[in-house]
């Protein structure tokens, strides 16, 4: 292929993934990110054995491994603790990897131990496609020419709006309390949802930190920085001990991070020469806590493709159809899952404890295939 330039506009898990996936390539890449890397990444994730497997490709699972926590169990409770389905995660992820609990700042900076070619605090101010090339112009007043754009830069993507007139992203109807604390609450070890009415929360081992999530299901609005730690134990100060252990141990308010939890329709993925991953391609419900394996699968998966391909277009056509029906199902899955959450909670509770071990499977099996 006779690609020389390849731009990657966004520093998160997508632009960082496929940052090293492109190391040792034919072609020069630049990575731009609107953040200036002075502000860490907040809170966690679940890295999942699906991506897990993704990042072996690109040699940095056991780093990732060594960061993190290794998870075997998933379970859910009512908000009490009272036990509802509990998953062995060994069942369905044996052949596939390990499921990793870790911050996001520790992760960034595995991802980061690829080639440093990131100019921080550029953002993208136009994209155009001509003559076979695509134009970008950039906040600092330069302009370049590139082969492919590839706009990794999340949910409110500057390179959708710009390059592909794509859809706003759209309020899901919660609101998401996101923190770490360094304690781990009743000994936990596994993933654990702890399910109330019209709220849950979530704890998640992290290396030596827990990672936990609130969501509540309401109108969007803003929390302010001061005095959210306490705000957030009086939203969830009717759940059960390791919760309240979790929350008494997060160290302030500037520990909490409040979003509103967002997601996109149905987007074109690709036109021509430039190509969306990761949220600004399919920002979805978190449920499956999905989100971020999906953007390090697509990082990984298109830069197979444009190893494959005689051609750019082709390449970006195949990664699409090649990737959709994955995502798709995850997308469904998502929602699906909300909406069980969101079920009165005997109708919720009496569902997970008679089919939620084996819904789990069913959920999640698909995943088990390579992408």
């Amino acid at each position: 292929m006779a690609t020389e330039r390849i731009l990657i506009v966004g520093g998160g898990l997508a632009g960082l993934s496929l940052n090293l996936a492109l190391r040792d390539s034919p072609w020069h890449v630049d990575l731009v990110e609107r953040g200036t890397g002075r502000d860490q990444p907040g809170a966690g994730l679940a890295v999942q054995p699906n991506a897990m497997r993704a990042l072996r490709c690109l040699g940095v699972a056991a780093a990732v491994e060594r960061a993190g926590s290794v998870v075997g169990r998933f379970s859910y409770h009512d908000q009490r603790g009272a036990p509802l389905c509990d998953v062995d995660l060994g069942d369905l992820w044996s052949a596939v990897g390990p499921f990793v609990g870790i911050t996001r700042a520790a992760l960034h900076d595995v991802l980061r131990s690829g080639p440093d070619r990131c100019r921080p605090g550029t953002a993208v101010t136009a994209v155009a496609q001509r003559d076979g090339r695509v134009s970008v112009a950039f906040d600092d007043g330069t302009e370049a020419a590139y082969d492919l754009v590839v706009g990794a830069d999340g949910i409110n993507s500057d390179v959708r709006r710009l390059a592909m007139d794509g859809p706003a992203a759209v309020y899901g109807g919660q609101m998401v309390w996101r923190s770490l604390a360094p304690a781990r609450p009743g000994s936990l070890d596994g993933v654990q949802f702890w399910l109330g009415q019209d709220r849950f929360f979530g704890l998640c081992p992290a290396g030596g930190v827990t990672y936990g999530f609130g969501n509540v299901a309401c109108a969007r609005l803003r929390d302010p920085a001061r005095g959210r730690a306490g705000r957030l134990r009086e939203r969830f100060a009717g759940f059960g001990a390791p919760v309240l252990e979790f929350l008494a141990a997060v160290p302030g308010d500037a520990d909490v991070h409040c979003s509103p939890v967002e997601w996109l329709p149905g987007t074109s993925w690709d036109r021509g020469r430039v190509v969306l991953i990761g949220d600004a391609a399919h920002a979805m419900p978190p449920m499956m806590g999905q989100g971020g394996c999906m953007a390090i699968e697509d990082a990984v998966v298109l830069a197979d493709e444009l190893r494959r391909a005689t051609d750019i277009p082709a390449a970006v056509a195949a990664f699409a159809r090649r990737r959709r029906p994955r995502v798709d199902w995850v997308r469904e899955q998502s929602q699906a899952l909300t909406d069980l959450v969101r079920r009165p909670s005997e109708v919720r509770d009496r569902a997970l404890r008679e089919h939620g071990a084996r819904a789990f499977h069913d959920r999640y099996r698909p995943l088990v295939a390579a992408p």
